[in-house]
């Protein structure tokens, strides 16, 4: 298949590249992981005022009207240089499901903020690194409305989001997808360091009100609202590894040229060589799976295994990838210091949110076996 870029898309793809260089440098990024909020703001605004945070929004709220393949573009740029800012949560947990799954209201009042870049958004997808659709919230009646309980685990960006898309188990054996406000009644929150060096927040709902205008999309089960929303999370956490992978490959590659051994680059000897040549076709591979289930994301078509496969890949070779890369710079790769350390733990970050890749391969091999019988 013919993955070549469009001249509108490589124009974001080379805008993205463009303004994440400037702005997310080495000293920049490690002066916003000793900050408070561990995002980047004036990159943020950056973005926005690129209309980057709206690259895949309709463009009756201001956004650009273009879709997931366009949105990855932007987010491997993000994993090139391992950037604090939250697109993730904001654009593909967030706003994507809004956009697709929202009421006029709903939209009108939560995507323009996204836009401008003044609203952030983020969802409790504990399901992604789970590997099930078993949601850890319970949905129950109360009148009109609803109320959660139960818990949601490493929630990115919950200390400064506006809304949380909550996925939830209902009554009937469904499930349903609520906003809900993480600083509103029923809510208590808990701030984790994650292994990257963000903040990621523990939820716990008890009796949480949720009235009916903040349900999202339909609760009568005509659609698969949480494994739709599931798949565009997992394509992007691919795509910002891609980046991740390509970036660290570059500074190994880099770095093993100029260092001298013997007389010679160290990059001249077999083993350097070898391992940089795995590294290579690791990266090719999770970038070839990567835009199949983007692409067929964006055709309406079914993309359940190519996104599994794809997950693998980033999991499994997205650690591979880091490992190796922190290990050809020798000493200096476990300096935490020193910018390829960044990297290899933005790749562990990344495996960890993915549910590792064994996982992942049983996964697989159940729906093989499954398909054989």
């Amino acid at each position: 298949m013919d993955f070549t870029l469009s001249e509108d898309q490589q124009a974001i793809s080379d805008l993205a590249a463009r303004i994440f260089a400037d702005q997310a440098t080495p000293e920049r990024v490690k002066e916003v992981e000793g900050g408070t909020d561990r995002i980047d703001r004036a990159l943020w605004s950056k973005l926005a005022d690129a209309n980057l945070l709206g690259i895949a929004l309709p463009e009756d709220v201001g956004g650009s009207g273009y879709g997931i393949v366009e949105l990855c573009l932007l987010l491997e740029q993000q994993g090139r240089r391992v950037a604090p800012v939250p697109l993730l949560p904001t654009v593909a947990m967030g706003a994507l499901p809004i956009a697709e799954l929202g009421t006029p209201e709903q939209r009108a009042r939560w995507l323009p903020g996204v836009v401008e870049g003044e609203t952030v958004l983020t969802a409790a997808l504990t399901e992604v690194g789970s590997g099930t659709l078993a949601p850890g919230v319970t949905a129950a009646r109360d009148g009109a409305g609803w109320r959660l309980d139960g818990t949601a685990v490493s929630v990115p960006a919950a200390h400064l989001a506006a809304r949380v898309l909550v996925p939830a188990a209902l009554p009937d054996g469904g499930k349903g997808v609520f906003l809900v406000d993480p600083a509103g009644a029923g809510v208590a929150r808990r701030a984790a360091r994650t292994t990257d060096r963000g903040i990621a927040a523990h939820l716990t709902f008890s009796g949480t009100p949720v009235p009916p205008e903040d349900v999202l999309g339909s609760t009568d089960g005509d659609r698969d609202a949480v494994g739709w929303i599931l798949d565009r999370a997992v394509v992007s956490l691919c795509a910002i590894q891609v980046g991740v992978a390509e970036e660290a490959l570059r500074m190994a590659a880099e770095y093993t040229s100029g260092r001298h051994q013997f007389g010679r680059p160290l990059a001249t000897f077999q083993g350097a060589a070898l391992k940089a040549a795995d590294a290579y076709i690791d990266t090719e591979a999770m970038r070839a799976t990567m835009w199949q289930a983007a692409w067929r994301l964006s055709q309406g078509m079914d993309a359940s295994d190519a996104v599994a496969v794809a997950k693998w890949w980033a999991a499994d070779a997205g650690h591979r990838v880091v490992h190796t890369t922190q290990h050809l710079h020798g000493g200096l790769g476990a300096d935490v210091d020193y910018p390829i350390h960044r990297y290899f733990l933005w790749g562990k970050q990344i495996e960890v949110m993915l549910g590792g890749a064994s996982q992942q391969l049983a996964r697989l091999g159940r729906d093989i076996a499954a398909a054989t019988r």
